[in-house]
Formats: C-alpha cells, sequence, structure tokens
C-alpha cells in the first residue's frame, strides 16, 4: 500500500511541475542558455516565481510541516496524501487555464531538448534521494519543497550542461569558420552598431542584389550560433555576397564574430546606449564596435554613420579606406548624404548627393529620416561593389519595411498603425514619436512598455521617453505597473492629462483598451513588444 502512495505521489508530482519545468525552459531559451543571465532573471523576478507563483504549495508545506511536528509518532499518510493531491490538482487545473500566449514561443532546439532532459534527470535523482532516505510524510513534504524550487533546478542544469554545449559549439563554429575561407569569392560585408543594424542589413541585401547573388543573416540572428547556423545551412557556393549582421553584450563578442565570417567590408551604424546594462560604460560600447573595423584586412573598407559623434571619432582613427555618410553633418567630408527629405504616409523622398559628382533622387517605401540614414550606409556598400545610379535606385525602391521597425501597416478599419515593436533605444524610440507627430491623423496613440537594458540611465531615459510622448501623441498605453513608472511620470511633468494614460499588465490588455479609444483617421504607434522574460 505505500509504495502505491508513493507512486501516486510521484504522479501528482509531475502533473503540478511538468509546466513549470516548460516555462523555465523557455526563458532559459530567452536568455541564451547563458547561467549567468538566466539566475539574473531569477534574481529580478525572485518574488514573482518562488512566492507568488507557488502560493498554494507554500502554504501546504507549511501546513504538512506543522502536522508533522505535532503528530510526529501518529500515521497521517492519508491526511498528508490528501493535502498534497488537492495542492498539485488546484494548481494544474488553474495552470490549464492561464494561457497567455508567448511572444516568442519556445523552440525545442536540439540544445533545448537537451537542457530539458538534464533538467529532468536532476529532478528525478532528488525524487530518488527523498525515496530512499524519508518515511512518505517527509516524502510528501520533499516534493513539495521540490515543487517550489523547479527554476533552481533549471539554473543548474543550465550550469551543469554549459561545458557540454560550449563543446558543442566550438566543433560547429570551427565547421563554419573553415566552410567560409574556403570560399575565395566571396565577399563578406559585417555590420554592427547600437541600433540600425537590422535594417541596414535587409537593405544592403536587397540593393547589392540588383547584381550579386547575395545571401543575409535572417530577422536577427547575429550571435556566434546563429551565425554559424546560418553557415553550415544556407550560405553555398553559388552566393557571392554574404551580409552578416554582428550583435554585442559584451566586449570581445564582435571580435569572435569576425574570427567566424571573416569581413573585408565593415559598416558601423551608431554607438549608443543600447546594452549599457552588461556594457557599463559607453567606452566600452564603442569598443566593442570597433571591433569590426579593427578585424578588417589592409585592403579592407569601414563604413561610418558621419551622424554620430562616436562613429565620427572612430572614423579619424580608422587607417583602412573610409566612407563616411549621413544628412546632418554635410559639413564632416560625407561620402554620400541625404538632402531634401520628405517624408508621407506613402513612405520618403530624397536625394541622394556626395562626391565624384554623385546627385541622383530615391523613393522608398519605408517612415523614419533614420532610415534614410540605414539606406545611405546600404548605398555606400553599394558603390565599393561596383554598383550603379541606376542599379542602387532600383534597388531602394524595392526595399520593403523590416517587420516590427517601425513599419506601416493600414488597416481596414481605416486606422493607420506604425509598427515599431521590434525592441527600443533612446534615439530610435524618437525617430518613432517623431514620425508619429509628422504622419497626418486625428488622435496620435502610442503603445509602449518603454525601453530596457539601458543600466542605471534607463529610469531617467524612460521618463524623457514620457515627455517625448507628451509632445506627440493624444493617448497613451502603458504596458506593465511597475516598468512604466518613470514613462507615466515623464508624462504628467510635461503636463499630460491623466485620464489619457492608461496602464495595463499586457498586450492583450493594451489592444483590449485600445479597441475602446481607436476611431476611423487615428495614428497607433506600437513602440516596442518585450519578450516574456521581461513579463511582470
Amino acid at each position: 500500500m505505500n509504495y502505491l502512495i508513493y507512486i501516486v505521489s510521484i504522479l501528482l508530482f509531475i502533473l503540478a511541475s511538468y509546466k513549470e519545468v516548460i516555462r523555465q525552459l523557455h526563458i532559459a531559451q530567452l536568455e541564451g542558455y547563458k547561467p549567468k543571465q538566466y539566475i539574473i532573471w531569477q534574481k529580478n523576478n525572485f518574488l514573482q516565481i518562488y512566492i507568488k507563483g507557488n502560493t498554494l504549495f507554500l502554504l501546504s508545506a507549511i501546513v504538512l510541516f506543522i502536522l508533522n511536528l505535532i503528530f510526529k509518532n501518529q500515521n497521517l499518510n492519508f491526511i498528508f496524501l490528501a493535502i498534497f493531491a488537492a495542492a498539485c490538482i488546484i494548481f494544474a487545473y488553474r495552470d490549464k487555464n492561464r494561457n497567455v500566449k508567448a511572444k516568442k514561443p519556445l523552440v525545442y532546439t536540439n540544445r533545448a531538448k537537451r537542457l530539458l532532459t538534464t533538467s529532468v534527470i536532476i529532478t528525478g535523482a532528488l525524487v530518488v534521494v527523498l525515496f530512499n532516505l524519508f518515511r512518505l510524510k517527509s516524502f510528501v513534504l520533499g516534493l513539495l519543497i521540490l515543487r517550489i524550487i523547479i527554476p533552481f533546478i533549471m539554473y543548474i542544469s543550465t550550469v551543469f550542461i554549459y561545458p557540454v554545449e560550449m563543446l558543442i559549439q566550438y566543433r560547429y563554429f570551427k565547421e563554419a569558420q573553415n566552410k567560409i575561407r574556403n570560399m575565395k569569392n566571396l565577399k563578406v560585408v559585417g555590420i554592427t552598431g547600437s541600433y540600425g543594424k537590422t535594417s541596414t542589413k535587409y537593405f544592403i541585401k536587397t540593393i547589392l542584389s540588383e547584381k550579386y547573388n547575395t545571401l543575409m543573416t535572417p530577422e536577427s540572428y547575429n550571435t556566434p550560433m546563429g551565425i554559424t547556423k546560418v553557415i553550415r545551412e544556407q550560405l553555398k557556393e553559388e552566393h557571392e555576397v554574404f551580409v552578416c549582421e554582428m550583435g554585442a553584450r559584451y566586449v570581445g563578442d564582435i571580435k569572435t564574430l569576425c574570427r567566424l565570417a571573416n569581413p573585408s567590408i565593415g559598416v558601423l551604424t551608431s554607438i549608443g546606449k543600447q546594452h549599457l546594462e552588461t556594457f557599463k560604460s559607453i567606452e566600452n560600447i564603442a569598443k566593442t564596435k570597433y571591433e569590426l573595423i579593427e578585424s578588417l584586412p589592409e585592403n579592407g573598407v569601414a563604413i561610418f554613420n558621419g551622424d554620430n559623434e562616436y562613429c565620427l571619432k572612430l572614423a579619424k582613427k580608422t587607417n583602412k579606406k573610409t566612407y563616411l555618410y549621413g544628412f546632418k553633418n554635410i559639413d564632416k567630408n560625407l561620402y554620400v548624404y541625404a538632402k531634401d527629405i520628405e517624408i508621407t504616409r506613402e513612405g520618403i523622398k530624397f536625394r541622394v548627393c556626395g562626391n565624384n559628382g554623385i546627385d541622383f533622387t530615391c523613393k522608398t517605401q519605408l517612415l523614419g529620416k533614420h532610415n534614410v540614414s540605414n539606406i545611405l550606409a546600404a548605398i555606400c556598400v553599394a558603390f565599393e561593389m561596383g554598383l550603379d545610379e541606376k542599379q542602387i535606385i532600383s534597388g531602394v525602391s524595392k526595399i520593403k519595411p523590416v517587420p516590427h521597425r517601425l513599419e506601416l501597416v493600414k488597416s481596414n478599419s481605416g486606422v493607420t498603425v506604425i509598427d515599431d515593436a521590434f525592441n527600443s533605444n533612446p534615439v530610435g524610440a524618437n525617430e518613432a514619436l517623431e514620425t508619429l507627430k509628422e504622419i497626418d491623423g486625428n488622435k496620435k496613440i502610442i503603445v509602449t512598455p518603454g525601453m530596457v537594458e539601458l543600466g542605471e540611465i534607463e529610469y531617467e531615459e524612460n521618463k524623457k521617453l514620457g515627455g517625448k510622448i507628451a509632445e506627440c501623441a493624444d493617448y497613451a498605453i502603458l504596458v506593465g505597473v511597475k516598468r512604466s513608472k518613470p514613462i507615466k511620470e515623464g508624462l504628467l511633468e510635461k503636463g499630460f492629462p491623466e485620464d489619457r494614460i492608461f496602464v495595463v499588465s499586457n498586450l492583450d490588455e493594451a489592444t483590449s483598451k485600445l479597441s475602446g479609444i481607436v476611431a476611423i483617421g487615428d495614428v497607433v504607434l506600437f513602440e516596442n513588444d518585450l519578450p516574456d522574460n521581461y513579463n511582470e
């Protein structure tokens, strides 16, 4: 009979635990499987994941502990099992009805499967230890504690498997590195920057495709393993150009990516405050981004944003062939610059001028002056690669808005939607708000959770964002009660009506609130949409 009770207890434990294991696997994936980042997330969300999320199990554990003390020598096995069963079944039922759709769903990659297997083995081993060491009452109490610490078990699993993953990654990395070096006729364009790199990558690919068979890293594949995967699985002998986006969170990250991709053209789109939380200083950001330029061969080509003061400083110390582009600092000897910029609901029209008599007009479906800057970067690459003005004009006209990056979406309801939900930084958010301000419409509405990964300046930057919103919008829907406090503070300081500020918990609530405000002819800006690991 006792063995049957043990088996029932374990089955109840599995019933109440499996969804939490999957949730923690998802968070670990969103944090890049990096133990340090994952434990920081747990620390920042400790109250939610260990206390609020486990209230039922904590109360049950306390009750069982007290009963065990009071009735130490009495047989209360069925009472303990009944309390444990009630807690597990109630939790499982509530969990079943908590259908919150993930913004970026869990992908069951081989790495995810290995981590899941490791966590299951560790949890199973702990259950076996409990079974062998304790009688039923203590065993049930131990299972409750195990259920509460599932996030910590997942963290231990990431630590345990990390060296194995590094060995696997190293093998794949070397395979990709050797493959790209053996493609002697391949031209690699590396792109990095605090912001603008993904859009610039798309623009370069579109324009160069007028003349060359071009492959780019898809979406935001900008990490060593993301780029490795693209090289191993998608790069073919027939490709003439590989456009490679390079992301970084720590000093040395870009250098690693350059060892992999071996670029001969480097584009530095910007240096700003994005990822200041991990870089600690703007100097470290500049140093890391410049690793791309330092990694170029002697005959390599460096392309800089001449409107960015940090990029200008780095360009001046560069001893390789250098291009500067922009539309603000025209007096800085820019190779190409834009003038006569016109922005409408249909897109942008501008003149491209510069050295050697460059003067032609481009039209694009894109929004935002910052996209003019990104197009100019792509035009510099195109000139270096031998495209003529006709090919460049044709390429620019074919550029499509990058999904969720200041993308203009016209709905059937007569509402204009500006989708800038991919991410947000001080410069990009300012550009998005300027676009909202310039576009004709009735009411102007913004939906935003604010900006993240700005370190110590995050509160102040979000407060400034609130002040800017007050100048451009009629209504503000803020996502995240805690996270949006500085935005609301900035709004109120600028005299924004409090009855036009709505604070909601998630995007679903924001959409519901929006439906009660919006009408035909209105313009709605979605500025940033944080992934699931930022949920409050």
